[in-house]
């Protein structure tokens, strides 16, 4: 595997944020908050190092089946077969799309995507370890037409790129014909809402004529309120990735029927074992009465996490580009830095006690680290500008991460 897409459209996507940002600025729009951006941000980086994983496993498994099942023996690249590679993909995803809202583990896959509660290209980021996996469960029926791993693997990439573009509510509806055929931020806004009238609609990531043939479609019409219900109420990735798949743990855990342990995965979200109370009836979160989960985080926190932040990119891109000049070992460290660094972040945006220690260990480990994959000397450079942002960074820790000054007052919802 000689190129990995994500490391060539991670640029791109965050020049997009940054336009984003800029224009929250100029027109004075409060579309983006700093602790769930921080959230959505870190969660992305993390999902990133799967994403290395899910490459491997797709070239590898999907290579086979190219290898010896394919129809099409020359199937190449050009503008005809990219459209067609492209649409199938868009249908094909549509209805993993759709059973990820049915599915109670396809749900526990992508429920961390839907778990943010504003829409801005942050949200686009914020997708769980799983859901890639999940996908790419799916994809494999293109190499028996012929389509190569690598060309799969890529137009993917460029598929997720397009969905990323639906999630910011600066571009209004557009134009008729546009708005009929292709799905657009207008459909994918109502997606991501919780309003009773949106759930389960605009599963579309490219064309929205799915969602027309298959009667998912529903307009832009009422204000969108973004989140989920039962939420994780966190900030964390580790709860935010894996939530879901707690709760069906503890219900799997919980019943006595062990067809029902093993049923309950692959059953709709309304589903419930034999033995188990049934769900209490939504109350429908509105406009009016969502109460959005914005714990106090420590003081000074946001330009210490800015800093951070850039850093954990540029670490990001070294573990994930395949020109980096890391090696396979150095990857997965870098990978262990990198999901140390965005749990801390979550501790620092609830004020953790647990955050100092954590973090003191977290910035000597990677300060090591760091300098141990680049082989120079400790008097260089690198080294010492390196040893400088650590210093700094932990007498920064010292004073103002230290104590849990405060405990958290976490926001409860309305049926709280």
């Amino acid at each position: 595997m000689d190129k990995n897409i994500y490391a060539l459209l991670t640029p791109l996507a965050l020049g997009f944020i940054l336009i984003e940002m800029s224009l929250c600025l100029l027109y004075r729009k409060h579309f983006i908050s700093f602790q769930e951006a921080v959230a959505n941000f870190g969660t992305a980086l993390g999902n990133q190092t799967m994403n290395v994983l899910v490459a491997v496993g797709v070239y590898e498994s999907y290579g086979w089946l190219w290898s010896n099942f394919r129809l099409i023996e020359n199937l190449e690249m050009n503008i005809g077969t990219f459209i067609i590679l492209l649409f199938a993909i868009d249908f094909i995803f549509y209805w993993v799309h759709r059973w990820g809202h049915s599915i109670n583990i396809m749900w526990a896959a992508h429920s961390p995507h839907h778990s943010a509660e504003e829409m801005n290209f942050f949200v686009a980021l914020r997708a769980s370890v799983t859901q890639r996996l999940f996908s790419f469960l799916f994809f494999w029926p293109l190499t028996l037409i012929g389509f190569k791993p690598v060309d799969i693997y890529m137009l993917t990439g460029i598929h997720l790129f397009i969905s990323f573009l639906h999630h910011t509510e600066f571009i209004p509806k557009l134009w008729t014909w546009i708005e009929y055929l292709f799905t657009t931020p207008s459909h994918h806004r109502v997606h991501h809402g919780i309003n009773f009238s949106y759930l389960d609609k605009n599963f579309g990531e490219f064309l929205i004529i799915w969602d027309r043939l298959f009667g998912t479609y529903a307009e832009e019409e009422e204000k969108v309120v973004y989140g989920m219900y039962n939420p994780p109420l966190s900030f964390n990735p580790i709860t935010i990735n894996f939530h879901y798949y707690r709760i069906l743990w503890n219900d799997a855990k919980a019943t006595s029927s062990w067809i029902d342990k093993i049923r309950i995965w692959f059953m709709p979200l309304s589903w419930r074992p034999r033995d188990l109370p049934l769900k209490e009836a939504l109350a429908e979160v509105t406009v009016t009465n969502q109460k959005r989960y914005r714990p106090e985080m420590f003081d000074h926190a946001r330009p210490y996490l800015v800093v951070h932040i850039v850093l954990s990119v540029i670490l990001m891109m070294f573990i994930i580009d395949p020109n980096s000049p890391w090696t396979i070992t150095e990857r997965w460290l870098g990978s262990f830095l990198l999901w140390h660094a965005i749990i801390n972040w979550s501790g620092i945006l609830e004020s953790k006690g647990w955050l100092y220690k954590s973090e003191v260990v977290r910035l000597i480990l990677s300060c090591l680290l760091i300098i141990y994959f680049y082989d120079q000397p400790i008097d260089h450079p690198l080294s010492i500008a390196y040893l400088i942002i650590c210093s700094s960074s932990l007498a920064w820790t010292r004073r103002y991460f230290r104590f849990e000054k405060r405990r958290v007052q976490l926001t409860q919802y309305a049926h709280d």
